[in-house]
């Protein structure tokens, strides 16, 4: 898969079957330019169906994982252009969320530093967050004069953190700190910065070896449930559970179970 390097990198490890996306520029902590939003669009998209990639972890080079839009190549640009110019930048960086929670490989975003604006919409909309103890993050928004809906963050972020959580930061624009955003469920692990790479990688190559289409399953219904009834839900999870019934994945689990060995899924 062809990647531009001045964007991101791009390294897939055959053992383990986890592919990592690297935010690469240091210099600006990693701010996302108009050509880095299409790029990952366009990966999440490819890594969907990317022969030999079970797992994906995101993260950034540097001293923070990532600042949001860069001020220079995006926010002075955007001045220049009318209405119609604005609504093609603002549906292009909604994009890449829909591309991120449609990939049906689990997602793990490995946060160091600072974690801004549109990285902190990154970090979310990936499906787990494995956070330094200097990560700190904020939905920068309203501080510059925006709305906090953005990117589809009214919709994710109080399914992550409820709904009043996600009102004060949505609206405050604030930074809170690794250990706050544990407290409140935003992160999912918090550890050492010099281990956060390694936890991060652990994490995705544990998904890697299990169940592809369970997990693909998974994600997919924590996507679509949000706005169905309970009972609609009970049934859509019958159904579903039926049919990874009938996969292989169950099969070698019970025989896995049965010899006493760990199972290899497909």
């Amino acid at each position: 898969m062809a990647i531009d390097p001045k964007s991101f990198l791009y390294q897939l490890d055959t053992e383990t079957h986890v592919a990592t996306l690297t935010l690469n520029r240091p210099s600006r902590l990693n701010a996302l330019t108009f050509e880095v939003y299409t790029e990952l669009g366009e990966t999440f998209r490819a890594l969907d169906t990317e022969p030999g990639v079970r797992a994906i972890v995101i993260t950034g080079s540097g001293k923070g994982f990532c600042s949001g839009g860069d001020v220079e190549d995006i926010i002075g640009q955007l001045f220049s252009r009318d209405q119609q110019g604005l609504l093609e930048f603002t549906r292009l960086t909604g994009a890449l969320v829909v591309a991120m929670r449609r990939c049906r490989r689990p997602i793990v975003a490995a946060l160091n530093g600072t974690v801004a604006g549109a990285g902190a919409v990154i970090a979310t909309a990936a499906d787990l967050r494995i956070a330094a103890d200097n990560a700190r993050i904020a939905y920068l928004f309203t501080k510059v004069g925006l709305s906090g809906a953005d990117m589809g963050m009214c919709w994710l972020l109080p399914r992550v953190i409820g709904f009043g959580r996600a009102t004060e930061l949505l609206m405050s624009g604030d930074f809170i700190n690794a250990d706050e955003a544990l407290r409140i469920g935003l992160y999912n692990r918090v550890v050492p910065a010099d281990g956060l790479q390694l936890e991060a990688h652990a994490f995705a190559a544990r998904l890697a070896r299990g169940p592809g289409y369970g997990l693909e399953v998974t994600k997919a219904l924590l996507n679509r449930e949000a706005s169905m009834d309970l009972w609609a839900s009970v049934d859509l999870e019958a159904e579903a559970q039926a049919a990874c019934m009938m996969h292989p994945d169950f099969r070698e689990a019970y025989e896995a179970f049965r010899a006493k060995r760990t199972p290899s899924f497909r």
